[in-house]
């Protein structure tokens, strides 16, 4: 069942606080594939995603807000950054690996997907393997007798191989429900692991020097043997490996490929990062690479075209763009108008205010303050902070983003760590595990790195 767009805001409201009008805006462009999925196939091609243009400085959630985005639709995602792109002819990363990118993702999403549906099939291979190693069976009664044993009076007698056979049987079955019943879980045995291949061919593509790397087991398939490496570990561990292999050749390649392809053009989305810095015209002479050659590099891409990728061509035409930047020094005008009418829907994101981070402390399912409990609590630590102690970190990290360089959600991160230095660092050794913050402990911990007197001239 596809969600709706207020189920999709609602499950982003349980990690990102306040933006809603950005929440909104990506809900609608989720539903609007879904609804260009029922449509007749010969419209569905006609109908193009909808790309947004997030603004706003660095820690509202802009990439926070395509990530949890994608996990909650469950879509191929990935996040670039635009100034990590070079234009053609220079030496660095080709604007196509975006969607190279993409597609291993997707493919990778599949795999995990059909991995998981015969992941207990694999473990039932995986318990057979496990008990050939314990018990190993001996070769098969063979009624075909060997010349040189019936010359030098080697033969063995039918009953003994009988004999043996129905001991080995028995030490079976009895090894099988030791196994069932978990009593031989720490017992160390060798397993033969397959070793991931790392022979890679390199080539430059015609577009620039973006690598393939294509494996040569790819091009080679059954030809080249797999190469195995012995391991020994618990049967605990070796239970997950061992399934997890089987489980591997219970899927077809092929189809996961196929269907990775699929998803990647029409439900992929690519989150582009730091478009701002790629605006604006370049003044400079010399051999220096031009945000505007990136920007009509990146530009086909975003507006439809084949890319060229190891498991095949991949059409970009139906791939939902985000870009976000923080538009300090340059403008949206200030991008090359092509680009400009590829992003419509433009949203604006608010900057953070003391409230919205005393939510960011306590509401979200990941919250701050519950992050650093947890990882307390392994030490025994039981920490609490008052809803004083809360709402002073919250007006000091926003003090400190109006004084010194506004980092948003981030500055949390900074304060906290200063608050709870100590009670870390001592954490093994401390006799008393019930720890209370107030608002005085705070205060005190942090008015040595923000001044009274600055302070007062944010007080209206």
């Amino acid at each position: 069942m596809e969600l709706t767009p207020s189920e999709i805001v609602a499950e982003l409201d349980k990690y990102i606080v306040g933006q809603n009008k950005a929440k909104r805006a990506v809900a609608i462009a989720i539903r609007n594939r879904y609804r260009r999925s029922l449509l007749d196939e010969e419209f569905k091609d006609e109908v193009k995603p909808k790309n947004i243009l997030m603004i706003g400085p660095t820690g509202v959630g802009k990439t926070e807000i395509a990530r949890r985005l994608a996990k909650i639709v469950k879509s191929p995602f990935v996040k670039v950054e635009a100034t990590k792109f070079t234009e053609v002819g220079y030496v660095g990363r080709d604007v196509d690996s975006m969607v190279r990118d993409l597609v291993e993702d997707s493919i990778r999403m599949i795999k995990k997907e059909k991995m998981e549906k015969v992941y207990d099939k694999g473990k039932l291979l995986a318990e057979n393997k496990i008990l050939d190693i314990l018990v190993p069976i001996s070769k098969k009664k063979n009624n075909s007798k060997n010349p040189l044993e019936v010359i030098f009076g080697n033969e063995e007698k039918e009953e003994e191989i009988d004999d043996r056979f129905i001991e080995i049987r028995e030490r079976r079955n009895e090894m099988k429900k030791r196994l069932k019943n978990g009593e031989l879980e720490n017992r160390i045995i060798e397993i033969e692991v397959e070793e991931t291949p790392n022979s890679t061919v390199e080539y430059f593509s015609g577009l620039g020097m973006e690598e393939f790397n294509i494996n040569i087991g790819d091009i080679f398939g059954e030809l080249l043997p797999k190469k195995t490496k012995k391991r020994k570990v618990t049967i605990k561990e070796a239970r997950k490996i061992i399934a997890a292999q089987e489980a591997q050749k219970l899927i077809d390649m092929d189809e996961v490929t196929e269907e990775g392809i699929k998803r990647a053009e029409n439900s992929g989305i690519i989150f582009i990062d730091e478009i701002d810095k790629i605006a604006g015209k370049d003044y400079s002479s010399g051999p220096d690479v031009s945000r505007e050659g990136v920007q009509r590099d990146i530009l086909p891409i975003i507006e439809g075209s084949t890319i060229m990728t190891k498991y095949g061509p991949v059409k970009t035409d139906h791939i939902l763009f985000i870009a976000a930047g923080a538009f300090h020094v340059s403008k949206i005008s200030d991008l090359i108008p092509e680009i400009q009418g590829r992003f419509p829907i433009r949203v604006e994101l608010d900057n953070l205010t003391e409230e919205n981070f005393k939510e960011i402390l306590t509401k979200p399912k990941n919250a701050l303050i519950k992050q650093y409990q947890l990882l307390l609590e392994t030490e025994g630590i039981n920490l609490k902070l008052t809803e004083e102690a809360v709402s002073e970190i919250a007006k000091f990290a926003y003090i400190s983003n109006e004084q010194y360089e506004n980092i948003g959600a981030r500055r949390l991160h900074t304060v906290i760590e200063k608050i709870l230095e100590d009670i870390s660092f001592n954490a093994p050794d401390l006799k008393e595990k019930d720890v209370i913050l107030n608002g005085e402990y705070i205060k005190t911990k942090l008015m040595n790195d923000i001044q009274q007197k600055d302070i007062s001239k944010y007080i209206l």
